[in-house]
């Protein structure tokens, strides 16, 4: 499947800003799993120079400044992408207390997958959270299985709300009052693998979203996305998308991975001003028939 996606960022400040330094994570990844065919950047107002480079995780990062005085700020990013149809065969019998297992007594995998498996930035865990875990992830079955029974659970206990979360609310309160937006749910279920000795990544990108039956598209209607990555041994990085209970194929789209939401904001940066400001966030994702 191909697609072109485009995301805007706009922001408006009350005052002007004299400085600001950002960096980007936004660019889709190249993988067996996708290609990105074209990758274009644009800023207003523009800034004198836009480096790029490969972080630890192997995403794509962009940085600029600007130094100039500006009231407003304009990042549109602009990318085709084709997704390969990549079947997943659920083969794998293999069980957590297994897989736990496999991993301490292999060295050079454990010191691969370590930061995975410990608290980061945004996931951290305690007993409520672990509880929650062990309820799907049981030591002598499945961890495939597990998985995919942890990611139902979400998608049928939580509730879908925007603006009920932020990026700092603790996972805590999203398990007490059962609702928040993908980020959440996918902080959740990797706090939950984690707690248990399961390595699990947080994946940013897109989905592609379809609109009610007999209703045209609203142009920037979609949104960036969130689900994680599980090591499986024997199958490798296996995703799920606990959001939409669903394995991902082709109407996922990659942009980074990290341990949580963390490594991989879509823009972030410095402000060097007072006063507040409003961001406006548009996203389309477009598949090329």
């Amino acid at each position: 499947m191909k697609y072109k996606l485009k995301h805007q960022t706009f922001y408006t400040y009350v005052n002007s800003v004299h400085n600001y330094q950002s960096i980007l994570c936004l660019q889709p990844r190249n993988s067996a799993k996708q290609i990105c065919t074209n990758f274009k950047l644009e800023i207003e107002p523009k800034p004198s120079k836009v480096y790029s480079r490969t972080d630890y995780f192997g995403n794509i990062q962009h940085y600029f400044s600007l130094y100039q005085s500006h009231k407003s700020l304009k990042v549109t990013v602009t990318s085709e992408v084709e997704v390969l149809n990549n079947a997943v065969q659920l083969f794998n019998t293999i069980t957590c207390e297994e897989t736990r297992i496999k991993i301490n007594k292999d060295p050079l995998l454990k010191r691969e997958v370590l930061l995975y498996q410990i608290p980061s930035q945004f996931i951290n865990w305690d007993e409520e959270i672990m509880t929650f875990a062990k309820s799907c992830l049981i030591p002598n079955e499945s961890l495939f299985e597990g998985v995919l029974n942890l990611i139902q659970k979400i998608f049928t206990e939580f509730q879908f709300k925007t603006g009920s979360t932020n990026v700092n609310t603790p996972l805590k309160t999203v398990l007490r009052e059962r609702r928040g937006v993908c980020q959440d749910f996918s902080h959740l279920a990797i706090a939950c693998l984690r707690s248990v000795g399961i390595p699990a990544k947080y994946v940013s990108g897109y989905i592609e979203t379809l609109p009610p039956k007999g209703k045209p598209k609203l142009e920037g209607s979609d949104a960036s996305h969130a689900w994680i990555s599980v090591y499986i041994p024997e199958m490798g990085w296996c995703e799920f998308d606990p959001t939409n209970n669903m394995i991902p194929q082709q109407r996922h789209i990659v942009t980074a991975y990290g341990r949580d939401f963390a490594d991989v904001s879509p823009l972030k940066g410095i402000i060097f001003s007072s006063g507040e400001h409003k961001i406006k966030v548009e996203v389309d994702v477009i598949p090329v028939l």
